[in-house]
């Protein structure tokens, strides 16, 4: 690892806090170390999956071609989150395509690795089940926030996963582009911008790549109301 910093980053990562101490050095000592700019491929769609990836900066998307030729974003991961478990235990082939959603940095873990080391130490699967798990709830919470959720609404909660701080005036800038944004919230591009109008009677403001939440507490409350009363709210 060229940064203790990036190692520590690693050990934190839920694919890797429950993996046995004995197992981490070796597994690191056969890590990939990649840095890709803003724009540039990971790996594409039925490419042979042969690594696990693990975000140390910056943020990375995964997404499909819908048969229309748009780009369906399917998730999005940044620091301390892994994607690819699965398939590339498996031997399997990638079903998506994956991008760099803004510079940032990886660690890639060979699949080869993992496999001799489950087979060694069972155990070892049980980092990998947490992982899984942890995706699935991932996908749970996403499911639940497209059905119970306005547009607007959605928005909020991004927002508000977003900050550092519980004081109001909170700045936040965002991670990526309004177009990535929208495609990560199920939404279109328009539907985004009118979603930012519509929340600045709950204290946010935009201003080109940051976010102003005056009222933290009022943009919770309302990203926790009924989804009726908020098209009420919201206009």
């Amino acid at each position: 690892m060229p940064h203790n910093n990036y190692k520590s980053t690693a050990r934190a990562s839920l694919f890797m806090q429950s993996l046995p101490d004995k197992h981490v050095e070796p597994l690191l000592s056969h890590a990939l170390f990649r840095q890709y700019t803003c724009g540039e491929t990971l790996f594409i769609q039925d490419e042979e999956a042969s690594g696990i990836h693990l975000v140390l900066e910056g943020w990375a998307k995964l997404y499909r071609i819908a048969p229309n030729g748009s780009e369906v974003v399917v998730s999005l991961f940044t620091r301390g989150e892994s994607f690819g478990e699965a398939i590339a235990l498996r031997g399997g082939h990638y079903p998506v395509s994956a991008e760099a959603a803004t510079d940032c940095t990886l660690l890639i873990l060979p699949a080869s690795v993992l496999v001799r080391m489950i087979h060694d130490d069972p155990n070892v699967a049980v980092s990998l089940l947490a992982s899984t798990f942890g995706h699935l709830h991932s996908l749970v919470v996403e499911l639940e926030h497209l059905k119970a959720q306005t547009g607007t609404q959605r928005v909020a909660e991004f927002l508000l996963g977003l900050r550092q701080c519980d004081d109001d005036g909170c700045r936040i800038v965002l991670p990526y582009n309004k177009v990535l944004i929208a495609g990560r919230l199920g939404m279109k591009p328009e539907s985004l911008s009118r979603a930012f109008s519509r929340l600045k009677p709950y204290g946010v403001r935009i201003e080109h790549n940051c976010a102003f939440i005056a009222d933290v507490a009022r943009l919770q409350e309302y990203a926790k109301i009924d989804p009726a009363q908020a098209w009420s709210n919201s206009g």
